[in-house]
């Protein structure tokens, strides 16, 4: 795609058609200060652009196959809406309305989104919850093994890893058990696009035996935000079925500019990805080393890979526990950004954790080491909060008695907060980051919930999903 875009300024075309700010000429002066030429000047359409009405040069077929071939999938789909299309998309292609569907109950809102749109039944399969770190790791074999045991009509499974803090799942031995029910396995690898690249990072999805991969090259990549890509392999999943729900959700106008920096970005991990995140992997080891030399961070390592734990870890993160230092992940994140300019990737009320990729070099590492050891000098001086109201193992496994579109759609009330135990959620609640909801709709909410969000928020949790973000209220099916 960059040669079609190059061959398209070396024409000279002018276009009469969208976009209408024709590349550039058009946009106010002051946003192209800001963006630069280069991002006007690269947005084109597609078909009488890049290519012409009739896609006869195939510049996007030849992209994502070249991005199949990459990856060791059979084939590829650009996204431009974000890994949040490609999962609605991947779970409509295996489950339709009212009928089952395996779910890792980790799993990000988008994928609950996608359950509400489609009408499928969610069949929950649970985390491993570590008490000591207050943190989910991904579902094991196991699990799933059950599951499929108690829900035979279930028509597949979707699997999340990595997850925000890291920890991996064992995705070929989930996809040994989907196979041998004779369903598909997809797997949720927003956080994964950089895993197939390097002999030294945790399973690609379709090394593993899944069948349906999605990753978010924005995350982990080097591509634009909204970059995602879901890769197939195998025959479980029909490939014609994949394209027409894409067809039914994606944009009729998709950005040049995320399947260019998809295109690049597959292309310079082609030719130097093992290099370049080779590079990536020392500087985290020398983050690692350096964190777990300053008192009061207490570094999730290795020790959390075990049976009940996770299946394995991917080094580029490290995932921090702040409350050493008598402080919230909340506390620690907004001091960064504010004191320091630093700018972490996720926190709760127990942790922070940071993204390397192979963007990051000496000068980025020993800035963020800077940051965390001020951190911690700061940390005597902040405000002591009031406490989150930690979940216990199982407390947040609510039931579902409702299929959830039902209740997404259903009649409501918005009731006093204390009041909606007991009660049918109607709404997601989802702390964001990560973006994990703790209620979705067609749960039954408990007391521990209540307790856990209404303290959360208190100590600085976001939950923008809400009706109420600072939840004195919650939406519920009413009688």
């Amino acid at each position: 795609m960059i040669e079609a875009l190059q061959a398209f300024r070396e024409r000279g075309d002018v276009v009469y058609g969208p976009p209408g700010h024709k590349q550039g000429r058009g946009a106010d002066p002051r946003v192209v200060a800001v963006v630069g030429e280069g991002v006007f000047a690269s947005d084109v359409l597609t078909l009488n652009g890049l290519d012409d009405r009739r896609e006869s040069q195939g510049v996007t077929k030849q992209a994502e196959d070249l991005m199949a071939d990459a990856v060791d999938a059979d084939t590829a789909f650009f996204s431009t809406c974000g890994s949040s299309l490609s999962v609605k998309t991947a779970i409509m292609s295996v489950a339709g309305p009212g009928e089952k569907l395996l779910i890792s109950r980790n799993a990000h809102k988008s994928v609950m989104a996608g359950v509400i749109v489609s009408g499928i039944v969610p069949v929950w399969v649970h985390p491993h919850f570590d008490e000591d770190l207050a943190l989910a790791h991904p579902p094991e074999p196991e699990d799933v093994r059950q599951a499929l045991a108690a829900n035979p009509d279930a028509r597949g499974m979707l699997l999340i890893t990595p997850t925000d803090w890291g920890t991996c799942a064992d995705i070929a031995g989930v996809a040994a058990v989907c196979h041998e029910y004779g369903v598909p396995l997809i797997v949720d690898e927003a956080w994964g696009a950089h895993l197939p690249f390097h002999p030294d990072l945790p399973a690609w999805g379709m090394d593993a035996g899944a069948d349906l991969v999605v990753t978010s090259v924005h995350k982990m990549g080097a591509a634009v935000e909204q970059s995602s890509v879901f890769h197939l392999k195998g025959d479980r999943v029909d490939p014609s079925v994949l394209k027409q729900r894409e067809d039914l959700l994606g944009t009729t106008s998709s950005s040049s500019l995320v399947y260019l920096t998809l295109d690049g970005w597959r292309r310079q991990m082609v030719e130097q990805g093992e290099q370049l995140l080779g590079a990536a992997l020392a500087q985290a080891a020398r983050l690692r080393a350096a964190i777990d030399g300053i008192d009061g961070l207490s570094l999730m390592g290795r020790e959390v890979v075990r049976p009940g734990g996770a299946f394995n870890l991917d080094p580029l993160v490290s995932t921090m526990d702040v409350r050493p230092l008598g402080i919230s992940g909340y506390q620690a994140g907004d001091w960064l950004r504010a004191g320091r300019q630093v700018d972490i990737a996720s926190a709760d009320a127990c942790r922070i954790s940071v993204r390397l990729t192979h963007g990051d070099d000496d000068g980025t590492v020993d800035r963020l080491i800077s940051a965390l050891q001020a951190l911690v000098e700061a940390a005597p001086a902040m405000e002591r909060q009031a406490p989150v109201d930690l979940p216990t193992p199982r407390s947040l496994e609510l039931e579902t008695v409702m299929r959830p579109r039902d209740a997404f759609f259903a009649r409501v009330e918005q009731v006093p907060i204390d009041q909606a135990v007991g009660r049918v959620a109607a709404e997601m609640v989802s702390p964001y980051p990560p973006g994990v909801p703790v209620v979705t709709p067609g749960e039954q909410v408990n007391q521990q919930v209540v307790d856990y969000l209404t303290s959360g928020v208190k100590a600085g949790m976001l939950v923008p999903d809400a009706a109420d973000p600072e939840l004195t209220t919650l939406r519920v099916v009413a009688r």
